[in-house]
């Protein structure tokens, strides 16, 4: 034991075998991200066969994102104790089990606890976040996280897979006796949490850094009490809550609104999710280049511009002229090209600003990655959670579809005056000789 001690460099250091943590680490996380939202596009035909209301369904997903966040931060201070490989593999495996069972679901009871158990996947994001932290030298994190974060792009893999192979099964018997359909999904997902979990316990370097094994719970935990820290939080709800959200929400919404079909609602949800995932790296570049402050006013002018546009309902905009003789109709709707275009523009805010937000988290916390991490994950999370239900009540209290926006637009807009206030109290204490001086600690407030 004491020579596997030797051989593992200090933590804060980039250790042989990083490579292998990022690369399997991503390749779960992107898996269990696909498991963890597969509702999305199971959920319609689910709704379907069950006879289930819009806020029934809604809730299937809610539950499972909700399980996915409420865990991320004991998950993260347990990876900082014990070491993200352990904790990986156990959620790998055990996620496989109420996957597996999803299949054989008969009832809105039966699924909404199976949801809330195949949640478990979400909470991967703080243990991979610590895990790769603490493989990884501080030049270096920020290219690490960019690249496992990008494994939100998993929730794109069921709007891809799901559609096609729902058509060709349906009615046939597959797997282990398995009707075919829906009900074969989850148990390919089953499958291939099991061999994810084999091929992590094999590759991946045996011994596990642990930077918070030596210290205390209180000393893990301390950083929480910080109102940045909780700043950082409301911002993620912004940026990953609603990208959870709207990532579930989208392929119904494509379904009644614009009247396609499942395969066509999955593909167009992908052009959003793509952007929100793939371009985290990028964003982690432009945060290193330019500061995360000035990135996150960019993530969010942009989301309010979009959001703004999208929430506007389809109708009549009547305009009485001033001698009443004669009124205008002007007929406003937005098609779908342009709907796909505006909802692809708010998936490349949210990926530039995932980025930004998790920038300074192992630069200022180095040795609380798995707290505050967690902490921000798992409020941002529970973002995911609240707003699906809320999507769909102000739908019904409403009559508007495009309502969904407008839950975005007035997140986004909370979020980005406070940012501002913060930032311009800041400034309006600093002299100009030490202005320049406190941009560290502006980025880092931010």
């Amino acid at each position: 034991m004491s020579k596997n001690l030797i051989e593992v460099p200090p933590v804060h250091e980039t250790g042989k075998g990083a490579g292998r943590v990022m690369t399997m680490s991503t390749i779960a996380f992107t898996l269990m991200f696909a498991v963890w939202l597969m509702f999305g596009i199971l959920g319609i035909p689910i709704q379907k066969e069950l006879g289930l209301t819009d806020e029934e369904l809604s809730w299937i997903s809610a539950v499972a994102v909700l399980n996915g966040s409420m865990w991320r931060l004991p998950a993260g201070i347990i990876a900082d104790r014990i070491g993200g490989r352990k904790v990986t593999l156990f959620l790998l495996f055990a996620t496989a089990i109420p996957a597996y069972l999803v299949s054989f679901a008969d009832s809105y009871m039966w699924l909404l606890v199976l949801a809330f158990l195949v949640g478990f996947a979400g909470n991967l994001f703080s243990v991979g976040t610590t895990w790769n932290s603490a493989w990884y030298s501080k030049e270096r994190q920020g290219l690490a996280l960019g690249v496992f974060g990008a494994g939100n792009v998993g929730a794109s893999v069921t709007k891809f897979i799901g559609p096609p192979l729902i058509a060709a099964t349906a009615g046939s018997t597959y797997i282990l006796g398995i009707q075919g359909g829906w009900r074969l999904i989850p148990v390919i997902y089953a499958v291939l949490l099991v061999i994810v979990g084999v091929l992590t316990w094999v590759i991946v370097p045996r011994v596990d850094r642990a930077p918070g094994s030596s210290r205390t719970l209180r000393q893990m935990t301390a950083p929480l009490s910080s109102l940045r820290v909780w700043r950082f939080s409301l911002y993620y709800v912004a940026v990953f809550g609603a990208y959870v959200a709207l990532s579930a929400w989208l392929p119904k919404y494509y379904v009644d609104n614009f009247g396609v079909d499942l395969t066509v609602a999955g593909l167009l949800t992908a052009t959003f999710i793509f952007p929100a995932s793939l371009l985290r790296p990028v964003g982690g570049w432009m945060s290193d280049r330019w500061g995360a402050r000035r990135v996150m006013y960019f993530t969010f002018g942009l989301m309010l511009v979009t959001s703004g546009i999208l929430m506007m309902p389809n109708g009549f905009i009547t305009i009485t002229h001033p001698d009443g003789a004669q009124t205008t109709h002007l007929h406003y709707e937005i098609q779908l090209v342009w709907f796909v275009i505006l909802v692809f523009l708010l998936g490349c805010a949210m990926g530039f600003g995932k980025a930004a937000v998790f920038k300074h988290i192992p630069e200022y916390f180095p040795d609380n990655v798995g707290s505050v991490g967690g902490l921000v994950g798992m409020l941002g999370g529970l973002g995911g959670f609240f707003l699906p239900p809320m999507f769909a009540y102000t739908k019904t209290w409403s009559g508007f579809p495009s309502s969904t926006f407008f839950c975005v637009f007035i997140l986004v807009a909370i979020c980005a005056v406070w940012m501002h206030v913060t930032i311009h109290r800041m400034m309006t204490r600093a002299t100009p000789e030490t202005a320049g001086l406190i941009e560290p600690e502006l980025e880092a407030a931010t």
